[in-house]
């Protein structure tokens, strides 16, 4: 069971919701980056390292028997704003894509540096699989 909460009065979201509420089997995904399964970066591309860390966030769900329709929180750090900003359309293409049209709770925030030097995304997710 999952609900979206939409304040009255409130202008609708685009590409996230202001909150949800859930109730199940919580599932917690630690930050993954655009590297693939060997933990090698096949890219330098924000876009192609956004896929690659959508695909990773996806992979690491299917472990919980869930998929991105379970999300109910998404936290994004990235490098560069201006780029995150510069570059929306291709990253809501690539979010359908990998993701479908499930949007969570989700905040993005600009990092001067992530722990792996290459990487200039960052997600984790939070989920919740229904009883």
């Amino acid at each position: 069971m999952m609900k979206h909460l939409q304040p009255p009065g409130w202008a609708a979201p685009r590409g996230y919701a202001n909150g949800i509420a859930a109730r199940g089997t919580h599932v917690y995904v630690g930050g993954q980056i655009g590297w693939n399964a060997a933990q090698v970066f096949e890219s330098d591309d924000f876009i192609a390292q956004t896929r690659q860390t959508l695909l990773n966030v996806r992979d690491v769900l299917a472990c919980a028997e869930a998929g991105p329709q379970h999300m109910v929180r998404m936290t994004w750090y990235v490098i560069d704003r201006v780029e995150y900003n510069a570059r929306l359309r291709e990253l809501g293409e690539v979010y359908r894509e990998v993701m479908g049209r499930h949007f969570p709770a989700m905040t993005c925030v600009e990092v001067s540096a992530l722990m792996e030097a290459r990487a200039k995304v960052e997600i984790e997710v939070t989920a919740v699989v229904p009883d």
